[in-house]
């Protein structure tokens, strides 16, 4: 068993910055991570994934060239910074590891003026 905790969420304007953490409670250094979002009335949505030692990422096409994803192997730790957001970024931003599927609780991000 491994939780995930995302934290880092928060209201941002548009055009704004954020930048989501996920902690896990055991060493995620073999395991690819990912983050997904679901926004309102939406399915859930791959954003980016990363494998183990950061080789090789994905993004959504929506937020290439916004988003980063990164990790922190000895901190069990992945992150998400996210820049020049966009109302449609709203949504809940899940942590997430293939391997087992495990899902962290998910942080809200909300982009409004």
């Amino acid at each position: 068993q491994v939780q995930l905790v995302e934290s880092g969420g928060g209201l941002v304007q548009p055009g704004g910055s954020l930048r989501l953490s996920c902690a896990a409670s055991r060493s995620i250094s073999i395991y690819t991570m990912g983050w997904y979002r679901q926004g309102p009335g939406k399915q859930r949505e791959l954003v980016a994934d990363i494998t183990p030692t950061g080789a090789t990422i994905n993004y959504a096409g929506s937020v290439k060239g916004r988003f980063t994803i990164s990790r922190d192997n000895a901190k069990n730790t992945v992150y998400l910074q996210m820049h020049i957001l966009k109302p449609e970024d709203t949504a809940v931003y899940y942590c997430y590891r293939p391997q087992g599927h495990y899902w962290g609780q998910g942080t809200q991000v909300t982009v409004s003026s």
